[in-house]
């Protein structure tokens, strides 16, 4: 895979409000990074809270204060972070492009607010299941190649026919998705009597495309 394809395959865009304040993250060749969480709108007037990454060159004289609008463009990318509690997989998307909007509601007028498109490999065997009210879910984990021979490990969920499709999907298959970035909370049980509250991030797939395929699919398909 060329630079070029490795540039494009991986873009997100949001729109949302800043929750809380801005952190240091990470510093890399004396350039700081810093993160925030950013509180974007769903249709169903859910939100979700996503994780940002931004680097301090761009956001120079810029007020990311809480409850500020902003409108951010970059890739969804995954991190190992390693603890004394294990390895953990941090989510996050990296800002290649960071705007402070005067309001919200009059930018979202023909945009879209979550939008992500990856276009990578299948890592892991799809695992299907149906809900307790009969709604079918395809989990997926899809490897998108970055620059310098690194892999971005982004999970996705897929919904009712995408789900019946891609559970017959093979590791090592190519793969396009267009969706939106999600946030959800889960109970993680940590004992017999006690649990705790938990973040999980994954791509609800709205359409797919498979590029290339194993023996399993043998045409490039849309669905």
């Amino acid at each position: 895979m060329t630079m070029d394809n490795i540039n494009v395959n991986n873009e997100a865009s949001l729109m949302g409000t800043v929750e809380g304040e801005l952190k240091f993250s990470h510093e890399i060749y004396g350039e700081a990074f810093y993160s925030f969480v950013m509180r974007v709108m769903r249709l169903s007037d859910i939100c979700d809270y996503i994780n940002v990454t931004v680097s301090e060159r761009l956001i120079q004289n810029m007020n990311l204060s809480h409850g500020c609008v902003v409108s951010v463009n970059g890739q969804f990318r995954s991190y190992n972070n390693y603890c004394e509690t294990g390895n953990r997989l941090i989510l996050t998307v990296f800002a290649r492009d960071i705007e402070v909007l005067d309001e919200l509601e009059s930018e979202y007028d023909g945009h879209n607010p979550n939008s992500i498109y990856l276009n990578g490999f299948l890592c892991k065997a799809p695992v299907y299941r149906t809900t307790p009210f009969g709604r079918e879910i395809t989990d997926l984990l899809i490897a998108v190649n970055r620059a310098y021979n690194k892999s971005d490990y982004i999970p996705c969920i897929a919904w009712g026919r995408n789900a019946r499709y891609s559970s017959g999907l093979s590791v090592g298959d190519n793969i396009k998705i267009w969706g939106r970035i999600q946030s959800r909370e889960y109970q993680k049980r940590i004992s017999e009597e006690e649990s705790v509250t938990k973040t999980a991030y994954e791509i609800s797939i709205s359409k797919m495309e498979v590029c290339s395929a194993s023996s399993s699919v043998s045409d490039a398909e849309i669905i």
